[in-house]
């Protein structure tokens, strides 16, 4: 059973996909509950039949593993591929993290994005490289997110794939 109609790649942020029926639901959901997925991990998952292919990076300790864990008990699944990387530790990384929670959430509206407990913004450095992934309400919080993190001391690269909740394929 597939995530969506057309593609069965999820993302387990903060937004929970209307479209999630049977063992992709139940993916999600046991994903977005692992005590350590927070802001600075992104899993995405795709569901062909039995078998559960996990993607994305984890900066949290032991992610990597509870992910796989998780999904495989899960009934009807017989197989999972656990594609996940494992961010290495870094202080000069650690350090950007830092900083971009620090300049995005005093960014006024754009704190609303980081401060729960399943965001819906993930923010992934990998080697000073940002990545922003998961969703906003409009393109003018996706673009003035990027702007901020590209000013970030210490960043050399920031992509943007950033999706707006009205422009989602259900």
């Amino acid at each position: 059973m597939a995530g969506t109609a057309a593609n069965a790649q999820e993302f387990a942020g903060g937004k929970r996909p209307r479209s999630l029926e049977g063992v992709a639901a139940k993916v999600h959901k046991e994903i977005v509950m692992l005590p350590q997925y927070g802001l600075f991990d992104y899993i995405t998952y795709q569901v062909n039949g039995d078998t559960v292919v996990l993607e994305g990076s984890t900066n949290s300790l032991g992610t990597k593993s509870g992910a796989e864990k998780v999904v495989r008990h899960i009934p009807g699944v017989t197989n999972v591929v656990n594609n996940i990387r494992e961010l290495p530790p870094s202080p000069f990384d650690d350090r950007i993290r830092q900083q971009l929670v620090q300049q995005l959430g005093n960014a006024g509206v754009l704190s609303k994005y980081l401060f729960w407990n399943n965001p819906p913004v993930r923010l992934i450095v990998d080697h000073g490289h940002v990545t922003l992934e998961g969703y906003v309400d409009s393109s003018g919080d996706a673009n003035t997110m990027y702007v901020l993190a590209n000013g970030v001391p210490g960043v050399f690269s920031v992509t943007n794939n950033l999706q707006v909740v009205s422009e989602r394929v259900s």
